[in-house]
């Protein structure tokens, strides 16, 4: 059998060498050859149908070998050119055999590539469905017109570039309850197949991963070794750290290096890889202003981004114990995109509170959506306006008006 780098054979291919003997001989059995005509009982094979099974059989051997050459050159590509050297120079079979050819062998691939990483488009693990994204959160994300179109423009246009120049960073603000992380599954489950399970994704919480600051050394050499073997395994990383703002700035610094524009000839690529920030830091200021357009009389959706970037940067730089003031993130701009999240309102709790129903399949009324909403903690105490915890817990308080 042909060298293999060092890789033991699994299962998937093995059956996929089976299925390819099981093929061949049925394609040799199928030849022109072999249908002339059934033997009698107990006659003995002519000359010519005894050297075309004879010939079907060793070409079938042949493309095995070949094709397990192919197959490990796929998934290991060590030493491929030079097999591929040894073979021309030794006039050896190709793909040019006279039974199976290459329609069989990209079937198996196929079908291989099915359990594997290998895919005829690139990596399986990537799907990046933009498409079904953009419908996702125009249907499932409310009150967020800001978020649709800042996230749907930057993810799109970082996919569809060729060479970026440096690591996607996006910086989610806002509210508890108002999609931040809803929306980081969205993005997971609409770039990779396995969604926040995939090998791609890696999620960070600040409190669960980073909790003492006395063992900071300890978490930025592993925050880092897991960065760096993420985007060895992946050409296109997302990682996500939740409650940013509770992250050291140290931390926040370590990963400066992945974030930057570098030149990386000869090295790992870390500009595929996209960055989510996610924080409740700025929720002060665009509660403010979304308060401010409604004592105004103007819709929400009118709060544009050049009239809310500025007053978000002052809020994030302000003196303040979080990692955000102190790290470098925002002094040299590797914040590719902030996008604001907007309190939500009583309409949106009963979208949220419809969306939770239809989720568990469960029937439900304008009644028992007012009912849920009317739960909800509203402020400010004057207006009444927005929900204190936005979303958060409508999915459970529905429990509460089932029969």
């Amino acid at each position: 059998s042909p060298r293999t780098p060092g890789r033991a054979m699994g299962p998937a291919v093995g059956c996929c060498l089976l299925l390819l003997l099981h093929l061949g001989g049925a394609a040799a059995l199928g030849s022109p050859e072999a249908q002339r005509g059934p033997q009698a009982e107990g006659e003995p094979w002519g000359r010519a149908r005894y050297e075309a099974v004879k010939k079907h059989l060793g070409a079938v051997g042949a493309l095995s070998k070949q094709y397990w050459q192919h197959l490990v050159c796929k998934v290991w590509q060590e030493g491929c050119k030079e097999e591929e050297e040894e073979e021309e120079a030794s006039g050896k079979p190709g793909w040019n055999l006279p039974l199976v050819g290459q329609d069989y062998l990209e079937v198996l691939s196929a079908w291989y590539c099915s359990f594997g990483k290998c895919c005829k488009g690139g990596d399986c693990r990537i799907v990046n469905n933009i498409t079904g994204l953009e419908a996702d959160l125009s249907t499932q994300l409310h009150g967020q017109h800001l978020a649709k179109e800042i996230i749907i423009q930057a993810v799109q246009g970082f996919l569809q570039s060729p060479r970026p120049q440096k690591a996607l960073v996006l910086s989610f603000h806002g509210w508890s309850g108002t999609g931040k992380n809803f929306v980081a599954r969205l993005l997971a489950s609409h770039l990779y197949r396995d969604g926040l399970k995939s090998e791609c994704v890696r999620v960070f919480i600040s409190l669960f991963h980073f909790p003492h600051h006395k063992y900071v050394d300890l978490y930025k050499a592993q925050l880092e070794k897991q960065i760096s073997e993420t985007v060895q395994t992946c050409k296109q990383s997302l990682f996500i750290f939740d409650e940013a703002e509770k992250l050291h700035f140290s931390l926040l610094d370590a990963i400066k290096p992945f974030m930057a524009q570098r030149d990386n000839k000869g090295q790992v690529d870390y500009q595929r890889s996209i960055f989510l920030f996610l924080s409740n830091l700025g929720g002060h200021t665009i509660n403010e202003v979304a308060l401010d357009f409604w004592r105004a009389g103007r819709a929400r959706e009118e709060i544009s981004m050049e009239f809310l970037e500025q007053r978000l940067r002052l809020e994030l730089l302000e003196p303040a114990e979080n990692g955000y003031a102190h790290s470098d993130l925002l002094k040299e701009k590797l914040i590719d995109f902030f996008v604001p999240f907007l309190p939500l309102e009583y309409h949106h709790v009963k979208l949220c509170a419809r969306d939770a129903f239809l989720a568990r399949g469960l029937p439900y009324t304008e009644a028992a959506l007012d009912e849920v909403a009317r739960t909800m903690v509203f402020v400010p105490k004057e207006e009444q306006l927005f929900s204190a915890q936005g979303c958060k817990s409508v999915s459970q308080r529905i429990n509460y008006f089932l029969p």
